[in-house]
């Protein structure tokens, strides 16, 4: 890591503003902290390389990003200098119909991104936006604000999807994401995978470049490599999403402080802090969530009118380290420890403070891995459990669920991924009693193309589906989940690829659940 990105990692916020305000070197906050930039640039290639993008959309606003990169997997290929960015929303697509317009400065601290916190729009209604910078145009974007606080709503669509591993597969289900034009897009993280590429030594479909990733410039162009995709940017460009991540945006299976491979804390957080830097620069999110040294937060709230309540959550920086050294277990004790956490305490308290406060029909937590049990007796009766997931931090696991019941929280779905499947599960107090009370319903999105094709159900399926009766719908192909809410009901219809090895492929239902308000579970349609 540079001298520069280590001496900014030691700093705290407030001494990047009081050193942003001395010397005009970030952009932290609106307003923007000025410095001279260059307004009209010359580039020697297309600097919108990696596309645009809008995220966490609100009554009156969203976000509005890209990132000027003319030599993408060069680390961007821009120099050191400010750079003014212009950009317009209007209300239809042809742009003429303004509804705003202004600068931003791309900066260089910031791997010349441009994150806009546009307000003062209408709710609940399209629009469609664009950057440019010098003589060069992005492309169009389109984007939707929440609908007005508090207000009825009959309908929205949205998407759940996540684990897109760019060597396994090509991004064809991010292409179907936008061809249906959904109201937001929460993905449940994964967006890259850290591993180098094998020198075609497998059978993969594409090849990452460069080796694993350290530095902020190995991160930096990580990202670039998949926002450079074209379905990915077609999905981007199509509706806001909700960002959260998982593992892989740093390493494989780290937790807190601790990666895999016993690196010692005070050095894998160097690490850490570079990945998060890159995923700030990389993400449609807002100044909250500038990075802080090491640390980043992404756990945060949005609404939508009286139709959903929704709960970001982040279960990898704040978690306790993995049972049992990681791994699957049988009777591991150290899992059943009520001192461990998934969320940290200043994350769980916000939560649950949260769920006494929900007023929507439906209160929604996306969060990364399956809060439900996934027994593999059946399988493997030496390990059963995943200590990575939430079968690992059980007590963290019974808070939750006993919040969900004191609050009574209305009709609780939680969304996850990781595991690059689709479930649809019935959340119970006591898993190992089918008749026990059910507090929510959990519909978990498999993998965008992460482990290549995959087939109709997992190999281990039969001989463990009758140890998890509450798990209502299977699917091991790669897809989304397309989610539907109505005042009535909650519909997760689960879309599958036949492959992904293969380009373009049509997308296809495989199944569907069905969750009614006011009642307990969900049901197959």
């Amino acid at each position: 890591m540079p001298i520069y990105d280590r001496t900014l990692e030691r700093m705290s916020r407030r001494e990047l503003m009081k050193l942003a305000w001395m010397l005009g070197a970030a952009a932290v906050a609106p307003p923007i902290l000025t410095r001279r930039a260059f307004a009209k640039p010359i580039f020697d290639a297309y600097p919108f390389s990696l596309g645009v993008a809008s995220g966490d959309p609100l009554p009156d606003g969203v976000v509005l990003w890209t990132r000027l990169a003319p030599k993408a997997l060069e680390g961007g290929g821009m120099p050191m200098v400010n750079v003014d960015v212009d950009w317009e929303i209007a209300r239809d697509a042809r742009f003429n119909a303004i509804a705003q317009k202004g600068t931003a400065i791309a900066r260089p601290e910031l791997g010349h991104s441009v994150h806009v916190e546009v307000s003062g729009l209408e709710p609940g209604r399209e629009y469609w936006y664009r950057f440019h910078a010098g003589d060069e145009v992005s492309r169009t974007g389109r984007t939707k604000t929440a609908p007005p606080a508090g207000s009825a709503i009959d309908r929205l669509r949205f998407a759940v999807c996540g684990c897109n591993h760019y060597e396994m597969g090509y991004f064809t289900a991010f292409r179907r994401i936008a061809e249906e034009q959904f109201d937001f897009v929460f993905h449940t993280g994964d967006y890259i995978y850290e591993g180098r590429p094998d020198g075609g030594r497998s059978d993969r479909v594409r090849q990452h470049v460069g080796h694993e990733p350290y530095t902020l410039d190995d991160y930096r162009n990580r990202y670039a490599l998949y926002k450079s995709d074209r379905d990915l940017m077609a999905a981007h460009a199509s509706a806001p999403f909700v960002m959260a991540w998982d593992d892989h945006e740093v390493d494989n299976n780290y937790a807190g402080d601790f990666d895999e491979n016993g690196t010692p804390p005070e050095l894998f957080v160097l690490r850490r802090a570079a990945a998060y830097q890159a995923y700030y620069e990389t993400m449609p999110l807002r100044a909250s969530a500038l990075p802080s040294g090491s640390h980043m937060r992404i756990y945060r709230r949005l609404q939508f009118g009286n139709l959903i309540d929704f709960s970001v959550l982040d279960t990898r920086q704040w978690r306790s380290d993995q049972a049992c050294g990681d791994g699957n277990h049988t009777d591991c004790a150290e899992a059943l420890d009520p001192t461990r956490t998934m969320m940290g305490a200043e994350q769980e308290k916000w939560l649950f403070d949260n769920l006494a406060d929900v007023k929507a029909r439906w209160t929604v937590i996306g969060q990364q891995v399956p809060t439900y049990a996934r027994d593999m007796r059946g399988a493997d009766p030496e390990g059963r459990f995943s200590m990575d997931k939430w079968d690992g931090y059980v007590a963290a696991r019974q808070r939750l669920y006993a919040r969900l019941q004191e609050t009574k929280a209305p009709n609780p779905i939680v969304l996850s991924g990781d595991v690059h499947m689709h479930y649809g599960a019935d959340l119970k107090v006591d898993f190992t009693n089918p008749r026990s009370a059910t507090v929510g319903v959990e519909f978990t999105n498999t993998a965008i193309t992460s482990t290549g094709d995959g087939s109709d159900v997992a190999p281990t399926w039969d001989a463990t589906k009758g140890d998890n009766p509450h798990i209502k719908y299977h699917s091991a192909r790669r897809g989304y989940i397309a989610c539907t809410a109505t005042p009535s009901s909650m519909r997760a219809d689960f879309k599958i690829l036949d492959k992904v090895t293969v380009p373009d492929l049509p997308i296809r239902t495989g199944g569907s659940l069905v969750v009614q308000a006011g009642r307990s579970g969900s049901f197959t349609d």
